[in-house]
């Protein structure tokens, strides 16, 4: 669980205020200790009070779990979240359970939980791999649109992003006809037809003088659509496509054109790469530092979703984007510019999960006021709130209590019961002390219900994963929901009231005494975010709730005063979810003590929003990257030889060599 401190000398001993990482004598030493400690500690601790219920050696896995694998190899990253929800059960005295008779002491349990916290420090020290990408067909239309000035519909026929572990690193044959057709149609809406004289653009592009050496102005159209200087073999190739033109009758102009329609449809416009023509190193596994041209990219497809500016591009062109100063400069300026939304849009909304508000199915009978145009204004409530954030240099605290919202008239009068003007959002102040933060906003409290009622559950697991970075454990696969509950038995009763019959089962009270007061509440807010005093069934709303540390509740406003107490729980949170983001790939291992580092470089500057950015653009793992050698290949076979021929007779052996070389020579011809 975040938050523990690891307490042990040997463990706090190693790192200086302030420092990324320790260095590699010191992880060295760290991983001895973590040895040491697992092998003395936790392994007798696993043993004693775990195993008799979570071992396969014993035929008992209750609630699926067992450690019988992960107590042989400790370390392997595919058990740090078996661990990690194995510390957080340990923490809050859920496991072992109650009625188990041998309950470990207060100091066996710190000892876990000192060790799993520790567990990150037993990694090397490695950015990570450069994960090799395809533009997101937001990024595409973005970048079309900046260099060509076409509106972003014109990508609309690609097909959308399938989100998951892994990232698209390839184009299939049908999605490189629609890339051609795509460039086509950019070409002609941009540039005109080629009867007509050249617009401003294709000046800009081509050059005004056609005596302009070809090569040159294919070394330019490259750099910019690269979004790099070209090698000599790239434009060697682009040369090819314009000798090839001209030979089957096109004019220099067209020829050009064809130039610039290879360069859209080529690897290096669509893909974001690591720098090209490095030479690998002879060593199997090496760390180097990302080129200005990359930096250059993987900031602006951060913040923009976009290409480089010309601002950018001059700062790379110049060597300059590798000093953290001048990086953390131009971060703070891609944040003043509209096209920043891009960061909300691509990570704010998956963040809060508002992703999926568009296409959530609500019951149309009961909830009729969620037409596109209310889930519309819901989203931009949220955009224009994170906006603010941001570019105002709010605390990060401001997302779990703030006093201002962005209303439009429809979302102030159907949800708010406010009177707000116009069909533009515009920001306004809130009159009720429970609304404000991204708790109560509409869109989030309606991605987390039900179509037909709220989901206390849902909501509380949503605040716990994804505002303080817990880890919450599926439910077990046998636990009935609670629309299978016995209908006589709950009759009368409150969604609250059935709900805490349902965690009666042991296996469900575990996580369910966090979730529960924390959804419930919320409970005020119904399915769509509307204010009430009275459940579905008529019965009073219940809001009271207390978390553990006798933190106790009545109203959503003082929900929040207490979870606002956790501002560096949350800023931990979004550290590690935005520098997965930035990296387009999961964190692990090592990626744990950057965040670690940047959160507390984050917390002395009082947890600005900027702050977090910049220190995530001048983070180790997004200025470098780990380079994996290809295995050489293995060795052919060896022909098995046949054992010559003993011939004691010098004339046979003579006409047998004859006899070959006179066969090699008639293969010959």
């Amino acid at each position: 669980m975040r938050g523990i401190c690891l307490a042990t000398a040997v463990l706090c001993g190693f790192f200086a205020a302030g420092s990324e990482s320790p260095d590699d004598a010191k992880l060295a030493e760290m991983r001895s200790a973590a040895n040491k400690s697992y092998n003395d500690v936790v392994k007798p601790f696993f043993t004693k009070y775990c195993m008799n219920c979570h071992s396969e050696e014993k035929k008992k896995t209750k609630g699926g779990v067992t450690f019988l694998y992960a107590s042989k190899a400790p370390a392997n990253p595919g058990f740090r979240r078996l661990w990690a929800r194995a510390s957080a059960q340990i923490h809050s005295h859920d496991m072992p359970p109650e009625e188990e008779k041998a309950q470990p002491t207060a100091e066996e349990r710190k000892a876990v939980l000192d060790w799993v916290a520790g567990l990150k420090y037993m990694s090397p020290k490695d950015p990570g791999q450069y994960v090799i990408r395809r533009l997101s067909k937001a990024e595409y239309a973005n970048t079309l649109h900046d260099l060509f000035g076409v509106e972003r519909d014109v990508a609309n026929e690609l097909p959308e992003e399938v989100f998951g572990a892994g990232y698209a690193n390839s184009i299939s044959s049908l999605l490189m006809e629609q890339y051609l057709s795509i460039a086509n149609d950019v070409l002609k809406k941009s540039l005109g037809p080629v009867t007509a004289p050249p617009n401003a653009l294709e000046m800009q592009l081509f050059g005004s003088d056609e005596h302009i050496a070809t090569r040159e102005v294919a070394r330019a159209l490259a750099r910019k659509m690269f979004r790099r200087p070209p090698s000599e073999n790239e434009i060697d190739v682009l040369m090819k496509v314009y000798a090839l033109a001209t030979s089957n009758g096109k004019t220099h102009r067209e020829a050009l054109r064809q130039i610039l329609k290879a360069t859209l449809v080529s690897p290096q416009f669509l893909f974001l790469t690591p720098d090209a023509g490095r030479t690998p190193s002879p060593e199997k596994q090496e760390i180097v530092a990302l080129d200005d041209y990359q930096l250059a990219s993987r900031l602006s497809y951060f913040l923009w979703a976009t290409m480089p500016d010309a601002e950018l591009s001059a700062l790379a062109d110049a060597g300059k984007l590798r000093d953290p100063k001048v990086l953390a400069a131009q971060a703070r300026r891609l944040l003043k510019d509209p096209r920043s939304r891009a960061l909300f849009d691509g990570f704010g909304a998956q963040w809060l999960g508002l992703d999926k508000l568009a296409g959530k199915t609500f019951d149309a009978e009961k909830f009729p006021q969620m037409t596109p145009a209310l889930r519309a204004a819901m989203y931009d409530e949220a955009r224009l709130l994170f906006e603010s954030i941001v570019r105002e240099d709010r605390s990060v605290a401001s997302f779990i209590d703030c006093d201002y919202s962005y209303l439009n008239d429809t979302l102030a009068t159907t949800i708010y019961g406010m009177k707000v003007n116009g069909a533009e959002p515009r920001k306004v102040s809130l009159n009720n002390p429970n609304r404000g933060g991204i708790l109560t906003l509409p869109g989030v409290l309606a991605v987390n219900a039900f179509p037909n009622r709220t989901a206390p559950v849902n909501r509380g697991v949503w605040v716990l994963e994804q505002v303080l970075g817990e880890d919450v454990p599926p439910p077990p696969a046998n636990v009935p929901p609670l629309d299978k509950q016995d209908k006589e038995k709950i009759a009368g009763m409150t969604l609250r009231q059935r709900t805490e019959l349902h965690r009666s089962n042991p296996t469900c009270a575990s996580c369910h005494k966090i979730l529960d007061p924390i959804g419930f509440g919320l409970e005020n807010f119904d399915a769509i975010g509307r204010w009430r005093d009275k459940d579905d069934s008529g019965l009073p709303i219940d809001a009271t709730g207390e978390l553990p540390g006798e933190k106790r509740f009545k109203t959503p406003r003082e929900l929040k005063q207490i979870l606002s107490a956790r501002t560096g729980d949350l800023s931990h949170n979004l550290t590690a979810r935005m520098l997965a983001y930035a990296l387009c790939r999961q964190l692990d291992g090592y990626d744990e003590i950057v965040v670690d580092r940047l959160s507390e470089k984050i917390a002395k500057d009082g947890y600005r929003m900027q702050t977090l950015i910049t220190s995530i653009v001048t983070s180790y793992p997004f200025m470098n990257r780990r380079v994996e050698q290809p295995a050489p290949p293995p060795p052919p076979p060896k022909k098995a030889e046949e054992p010559a021929k003993k011939s004691d007779n010098p004339a046979k052996k003579d006409a047998a060599e004859k006899k070959k070389d006179a066969g090699e020579k008639k293969k010959e011809k």
